[in-house]
């Protein structure tokens, strides 16, 4: 695909930036110019050459940036992947998924090669070259979901579905918004998305509940979520907070097109075929401000989208504090002008 993938940083320096081939393909969000809770969800099949839709899992400039950066944060808290013993079978699930998605999406970096049970990964933007046996632990250095998903871009948890509900039982969770794995795990669908405001009340979860319970293998489905962030930080878990908290006391009127970013998840969620588990990739991408506006329907619309958006919200999203200064920022790319439908550039 001709694309080289960055030297970067997502700490200290915070050296991460976007291409220009990377900000028109960005997930933008909101489909109108207001925002509410809502479902969302939407069959997940290849779109538009080009978008981060055209893949199963995409893989872009980022990547070895990020999978260095999702070492550090292991190597520092191993508790950010966690398995429960009953969820191994559901881990083989993921990785044959991921694995053969990615080999027939980008032949050029991965190959997946098959012989019964014995099974040959290259990964060649990692450098890995493996032999192992499908469904023997002892033939990977790490167990399965741990294995593939420190060679895959977003976070990753997987659900067991029992007694009409879905169950966190295992995940790799380095680039959260604001949640963590370690507390949510073992909770129901209900108690691990408790925090979230006003979605509850409109029966948002109930309705997303009983949608995945049908969820059939071979039908993926999506959906966008997001919050901001102060500079391009991907792990802003709450075990971190004494280090990224912080940083939202720092935004000025003169940094805010510099150091804000928009930090978008795309969803997706996947029947697993063995465990019949539920698989659910959470891609992160990020984009500053700066950026942002140089496509002019996005920057109309996320002035107001924030402008209009609730206080409980937009204090869930991370920013009431510092909304008044983002608004008056992005005011200055609003000439009134109406936008059109969906989240694509005009």
């Amino acid at each position: 695909m001709g694309m080289e993938f960055n030297k970067e940083t997502f700490r200290k320096d915070f050296t991460f930036k976007n291409s220009a081939k990377a900000i028109k393909r960005f997930p933008f969000p909101f489909y109108e110019d207001s925002y509410m809770y809502s479902v969302n969800m939407e069959p997940h099949v290849p779109g538009p050459n080009g978008t981060v839709f055209e893949p199963m899992f995409d893989v872009d400039e980022h990547y070895v940036a990020e999978m260095h950066d999702r070492a550090l944060v292991l190597a520092e808290d191993p508790l950010r992947c966690q398995s429960l013993p009953h969820m191994t079978l559901a881990g083989w699930d993921l990785l044959e998924l991921i694995m053969e998605s990615k080999a027939r999406d980008y032949p050029e970096w991965f190959e997946l090669h098959k012989d019964g049970h014995k099974w040959h990964w290259i990964n060649r933007p990692l450098g890995i070259d493996q032999k192992f046996t499908f469904l023997d632990e002892s033939t990977l250095p790490y167990g399965p979901m741990e294995y593939i998903t420190r060679q895959s871009q977003g976070d990753f948890t997987l659900q067991d579905q029992r007694d009409d509900n879905l169950w966190i039982e295992a995940g790799m969770v380095t680039t959260q918004a604001d949640w963590s794995l370690d507390f949510d795990i073992g909770m129901s669908f209900h108690e691990w998305h408790a925090p979230v405001p006003r979605a509850h009340e409109l029966g948002v979860f109930d309705r997303a509940l009983k949608f995945l319970l049908k969820l059939q293998h071979g039908a993926p489905v999506r959906r966008f979520n997001w919050t901001l962030t102060v500079d391009p930080l991907l792990d802003t878990s709450p075990e971190n907070y004494p280090k990224w908290g912080p940083m939202r006391t720092d935004i000025r009127p003169e940094n805010v097109g510099e150091r804000m970013y928009l930090r978008v998840e795309l969803q997706t969620l996947h029947r697993l075929p063995r465990s019949n588990a539920i698989a659910f990739p959470i891609r992160c991408y990020l984009i500053r401000f700066d950026d942002l506006v140089t496509i002019p329907k996005w920057g109309r619309r996320l002035h107001r989208v924030l402008r209009d958006i609730p206080d409980d919200l937009a204090t869930y999203k991370g920013f009431l504090r510092n909304r008044d200064s983002l608004v008056k920022w992005l005011s200055r790319y609003d000439d009134g002008a109406p936008t059109s439908a969906g989240w694509m550039p005009d």
